[in-house]
């Protein structure tokens, strides 16, 4: 029977800390078990910014922090046989292993086997009759910045089957940064679903980071969690049946116990009878979580179905233009010159769809419509900063916010100060579902 295979996640989006992989490794290496190193760092829109960055230079396009990612624990992972699986590849996957050569070059290091995902990408002219079939007429009136199928498991496991020391992906489902490596290791078959269920629901325990190790869980007063500025990201044991215990890298801040665990696995759950993912249909109903001992929790019980026969797609399309602009108020009145500088920015851009916010009054739970805005009757706040968006598809009108908002340093009210603008291209979305079988996945081995 296979050994166990430890699995540590060192990022959970495009941004996250990156001194997170260092004491994952050391964890790895000092337990000398088969073990991957995963970084989750794509989001939906993470991956339309990384094809505007590809449009304005064809080098770009992969994880902006790729470097200091792997910089520090590349060498060790190569010398000690961590291998490494990332979505870092964003929307230049290519580039990214280009990337990586280079680095471990730096590094003195022998040139890594690196496999590069593909298939993905589906916004070329040979998928535009189906994605109009899926999405309606109304795909033509598009100006489409990408359009990306979230795929499986089945290319990272052949790729690492392969001798892969390092696979480089796009737009992979989550849970499959667990899924493909287990599925290599441990041999399982394309439609051996209840592993397959089990490996998923491992995958979604992993790939928020820090979030199971008690980050986004805490609260104080109330749920209290210990060394948050010394997070450690979490690392999964998983056994030949799917079966894992959830832990974290060693000697490290925060926590894994049944109650993070738990809000992790609920975590963007649709139907906990029915969870999709590209490679199986997952079912949590009747799994349990036990604690072991501190900071491991042990997960059994996970169901698996059958994978459904389509993939989704999500296509994000040129929004036209964003424009922001904040200004604060403080002292005495704050809270009505900051209500007062409102009423004109209103009059002043009449015609305009804009949203006016006042933080620290009333702007997490405001509406776009500004009906709880108008609702709240003026408190005592004496430190009030108003903000104001507005969307247009030009940006000449989208500007004019900035402009009113910058001139209310001396148009009134009194004491404005810190004014801040931006006017930023704004992407859209539209999803849909597509045959699985129109999307041909494979991976290419970097020469």
């Amino acid at each position: 029977m296979a050994e166990p295979l430890l699995i540590g996640c060192a990022a959970g989006f495009s941004g996250d800390r990156t001194d997170a992989a260092r004491p994952i490794v050391d964890t790895l290496i000092r337990r000398g078990s088969p073990s991957f190193l995963v970084f989750e760092t794509l989001a939906e829109r993470t991956l339309a910014l990384a094809q505007l960055r590809r449009r304005a230079d064809p080098d770009a396009g992969y994880e902006p922090l790729l470097d200091p990612l792997l910089r520090p624990v590349l060498a060790d992972c190569l010398a000690h046989g961590v291998r490494i699986v990332g979505n870092f590849g964003a929307a230049n996957p290519h580039a990214a292993a280009l990337r990586i050569r280079a680095l471990a070059r730096e590094l003195g290091c022998a040139a890594p086997r690196i496999a590069v995902i593909h298939g993905d990408d589906v916004s070329g002219d040979a998928f535009r009759p189906l994605l109009r079939e899926h999405i309606g007429a109304g795909y033509e009136s598009l100006k489409v910045v990408s359009a990306n199928a979230y795929i499986g498991a089945e290319p990272i496991a052949a790729a690492l089957a392969d001798g892969a020391q390092i696979v480089v992906a796009g737009r992979i489902a989550d849970p499959v940064l667990a899924v493909g490596p287990a599925m290599a290791h441990f041999g399982w078959a394309c439609d051996d679903w209840e592993r397959l269920g089990r490996a998923t629901m491992v995958g979604h325990l992993l790939e928020c980071g820090a979030q199971v190790t008690g980050g986004y869980f805490a609260d104080p007063g109330y749920k209290d969690v210990a060394g948050l500025a010394t997070m450690g990201f979490p690392i999964a044991e998983i056994d030949a049946s799917g079966d894992c215990v959830i832990g974290k890298a060693e000697r490290t801040g925060g926590v894994v116990d049944l109650r993070t665990v738990k809000e992790q696995l609920l975590y963007e759950i649709h139907d906990p009878a029915a969870y999709l993912t590209p490679d199986v249909t997952a079912d949590i109903t009747e799994t349990e979580l036990r604690q072991t001992e501190p900071d491991r929790v042990a997960m059994t019980g996970v169901r698996g179905h059958a994978r459904p026969d389509t993939l989704k797609v999500s296509v994000f399309h040129e929004g036209g233009w964003l424009a922001e602009g904040e200004i604060s108020y403080a002292g005495p009145g704050a809270e009505a010159r900051a209500r007062l500088a409102a009423q004109i920015l209103r009059e002043r851009l009449a015609g305009l769809r804009i949203r006016i916010d006042l933080i620290g009054v009333i702007s997490l739970f405001g509406d776009d419509a500004g009906a709880l805005f108008d609702a709240t009757p003026v408190g005592e706040a004496t430190d009030v900063r108003v903000r104001v968006a507005a969307a247009h598809p030009e940006r000449a009108d989208a500007e004019r916010v900035t402009r009113e908002v910058t001139a209310l340093y001396t148009c009134g009210p009194a004491g404005g100060g810190g004014v801040r603008t931006s006017v930023v291209s704004r992407l859209n979305t539209v999803s849909c579902v597509v045959p699985r079988d129109a999307v041909a996945t494979g991976y290419r081995m970097l020469d």
